[in-house]
């Protein structure tokens, strides 16, 4: 399989494993660093039970599978994972502004804007997964972007967001770009995920060089009720 298949399990037992819960059974993100948990390519009745210990409650995996002994399926949805063409040079997002690196002193506003916007989870200390970037419009940050999961050849690029105030002026582009070029200066794929029906976002990312790769489940499992 893919790493891309089973981005989480691979995060987590490569580049992440530092930042890993877990062990060869099955992983998860810190609550205070991402909501997501990984199994192998191939779960097996102990991995399902590993991952239940692991558990204060529903286990978001992604990509979901048939569930294990005790479990139960809450729900899913469909995202698409779009990786950088390599063969595309980026699209130039030239707006009048400039994405600048986000650092500890700017934390409090970076959360306040991805809890305004909600691209996607976010918890206290998913800052520290990567590197983040963002814009200002007169001096307040309007838009940004940083990295989540990190594979061995693939970083993925996450929290893209942009006020409201300041949607359709390409800044969100300008942030991702910014993103972007650190993950091609380390030698490694961009990728991302953006949920189904999303449809301006898949519209900008394409401008930017991304091409849909494969479209994934996330999905929502509760443990068995004596884990």
């Amino acid at each position: 399989m893919n790493p891309l298949d089973n981005p989480v399990w691979h995060a987590l037992t490569g580049p992440q494993v530092t930042v890993a819960e877990g062990d060869a059974r099955a992983v998860r993100y810190p609550p205070d660093f991402s909501v997501f948990a990984g199994l192998p390519d191939d779960p097996d009745e102990a991995s399902w039970a590993a991952l239940a210990a692991l558990s204060e409650g529903p286990a978001i995996l992604l990509p979901p599978l048939e569930p294990g002994p005790g479990w139960s399926a809450l729900g899913s949805f469909a995202v698409h994972q779009m990786v950088f063409d390599r063969a595309v040079p980026p699209a130039a997002a030239d707006h009048g502004a400039r994405a600048v690196e986000l650092g500890p002193d700017d934390l409090a506003e970076l959360t306040a804007l991805v809890t305004t916007t909600a691209p996607g989870p976010w918890a206290e200390r998913t800052h520290e997964l990567g590197r983040f970037f963002g814009v200002r419009i007169d001096g307040v940050l309007v838009a940004a972007a940083g990295q989540r999961m990190r594979l061995p050849d693939a970083v993925e690029i996450s929290a893209v967001c942009t006020d409201e105030a300041h949607r359709g002026r390409g800044l969100a582009a300008v942030a991702t770009l910014a993103v972007l070029d650190t993950i091609l200066a380390d030698g490694a794929l961009p990728f991302l995920h953006v949920r189904d029906g999303n449809a301006s976002a898949i519209a900008m990312y394409r401008r930017l060089g991304f091409s849909l790769r494969t479209t994934l489940p996330v999905g929502m499992y509760q443990p068995p009720s004596d884990a």
